[in-house]
């Protein structure tokens, strides 16, 4: 894995950023600037989405604000063990329906992730750790924050500047030094259902 990871970093095609990004549950107490935080919003703003709905929203919480006691709160009792370090907190949503005809969006939490997705890299790249979580009372967070059943609930990302893992719990340690695993490509790039594709 780590020769393929090697052999893929001296291509061109493949960002670093792509290739070292991991999902950290360390994060110190700095604070993340307004510069930076308005940073990854710009990067998630110009991700691709369907007829250029940008069906995403972000709610953002800094530690100590009601935002984030409201999303902190939301996290399942593993993930708030952890969460509690990163200073910011951000719950991703997005419309249902298309703005221009009023029809379902079926590419909306699709889009979302991809947002998402260049928050992240855009994160790394300016020494920023993300890691974003699935683990949140959906319900319980709709709620407290008057989400229309309109929007749909994607997923939770904690931000922060890294740290050591010293005060993470000796599982955490060592989830936090495995190796990161990916499926090889011809079970995921196929030609048909169960067939790879021939690149």
């Amino acid at each position: 894995m780590e020769a393929e990871v090697r052999d893929l970093a001296e291509t061109e095609a493949v960002q670093r950023a792509i290739l070292e990004r991991r999902s950290p549950r360390s994060f110190s107490s700095e604070e993340v600037s307004s510069a930076d935080l308005t940073k990854l919003f710009e990067a998630a703003r110009w991700a691709a989405s369907s007829y250029n709905e940008q069906p995403w929203r972000f709610l953002v919480g800094r530690k100590g604000d009601p935002t984030y006691q409201k999303i902190f709160d939301s996290l399942v009792e593993f993930n708030q063990g952890w969460a509690k370090s990163a200073p910011v907190l951000i719950l991703s949503y997005a419309s249902r329906k298309f703005a221009h005809n009023g029809a379902l969006n079926h590419y909306a939490l699709h889009d979302t992730g991809a947002a998402t997705a260049y928050l992240t890299l855009q994160a790394w790249e300016l020494g920023l750790r993300t890691h974003s979580m699935g683990g949140f009372d959906e319900a319980g967070v709709r709620a407290s924050f008057g989400i229309a059943e309109d929007f749909v609930i994607g997923a939770v990302t904690a931000l922060g500047h890294p740290a050591e893992t010293s005060e993470l719990s000796d599982a955490l340690q060592k989830m936090e030094a495995g190796p990161r695993l990916r499926k090889p490509l011809d079970e995921i790039v196929l030609s048909e259902p169960g067939k790879p594709a021939r690149l």
